[in-house]
């Protein structure tokens, strides 16, 4: 099986898109390489001029505008999209694009078509999302399980297999499905998504990590309710769901240690002749042999970061 990515270079002339079958996995590491690097590599693979890939099976993306500095990104699998690292990444990400308008692409590949003036395609009518979990599942022990919590109410919370559709694409029909699912007394582990429903209300908020093809058009599954996209702040979720999930404080500092060590392990290893001659090319990056700059001998004042960044994150919510 393959691993499909989007590249989509854009400027003020237009765009042009590459692809790789084979390159959404890793995709948020490499480009931890900066402009500079990533721009080599993107350019390196085919260039696309047919259908693009079906967007379900569209794993991870970038669109880079150079003229804008600015830089689109998704992915569905990697410490971007991990409860744990995800804010290490993003501050890492930030120091190796210092001076670009960096943002996570929630509709993932529909989302760039949609930013260069395309129609953004279709809409599955049927959604799949995965089933829920045993309170003894083994998949709750990983350290970053793929999963979705669903809280219901003030008493109700089901953890889903995170392996397909988000579970806010199913509307309603989530709630008779879960009828009878197997139920948590609460959640406190990780994440990649989550939905709180409140039936009196008749409101629902929800969140991910990851993409969700069309995100923006998931409140048509629920006409009749008031819907509420919190992006990647599961700390609303938390808040409208009392008790039912609580989510683990992280540690920023292991975090930043972790993100940093599997980009340079990936740039490093299979991929050290490229870095040789990228480094050659442009000798002041550092890909492979301590990069971000900033993170040497700044490890205490990232981590401060990282929580700040949570902080403003939360408060803005």
């Amino acid at each position: 099986m393959g691993n499909r990515a989007t590249f989509v270079i854009a400027g003020a002339e237009g765009y042009e898109r590459r692809g790789s079958s084979f390159g959404a996995v890793g995709l948020d590491l490499d480009l931890l390489g900066g402009p500079e690097a990533v721009l080599p590599f993107v350019l390196g693979h085919r260039l696309e001029e047919g259908p693009w890939y079906d967007d379900d099976m569209c794993e991870a993306g970038a669109l880079i505008d150079s003229s804008r500095r600015l830089l689109l990104v998704f992915a569905q699998e990697g410490p971007s999209v991990a409860m744990r690292t995800r804010a290490a990444w993003w501050l890492l990400l930030g120091l190796a694009w210092p001076g670009w308008e960096i943002r996570w692409a929630y509709d993932g590949q529909s989302g760039l078509r949609t930013h260069v003036g395309l129609d953004p395609g279709y809409v599955r009518d049927s959604p799949y999302p995965g089933p829920p979990l045993e309170a003894d599942d083994e998949e709750l022990a990983d350290a970053d399980p793929m999963v979705a919590v669903v809280t219901v109410g003030s008493g109700r919370c089901h953890v889903l297999a995170h392996i397909d559709d988000h579970p806010v694409v199913e509307g309603p029909a989530l709630l008779d499905r879960l009828s009878a699912a197997p139920g948590h007394a609460a959640y406190a582990g990780r994440a990649e998504a989550g939905v709180h429903v409140d039936p009196g209300a008749r409101r629902v908020g929800w969140w991910l990590t990851g993409i969700v093809p069309h995100a923006g058009r998931t409140a048509a599954r629920w006409p009749g309710w008031t819907v509420e996209f919190w992006a990647d702040r599961w700390s609303e979720h938390a808040r409208s769901a009392p008790g039912l999930f609580t989510p683990p404080a992280g540690d920023p500092a292991a975090a930043l240690d972790a993100v940093r060590d599997e980009a340079l392990e990936r740039w490093a290893g299979p991929r050290a002749d490229q870095r040789a001659q990228l480094a050659a090319a442009h000798p002041h990056i550092v890909i492979g042999t301590g990069f971000p700059p900033a993170v040497t001998g700044q490890r205490a004042a990232l981590a401060r970061a990282v929580v700040e960044r949570s902080r403003r994150a939360a408060a803005a919510g």
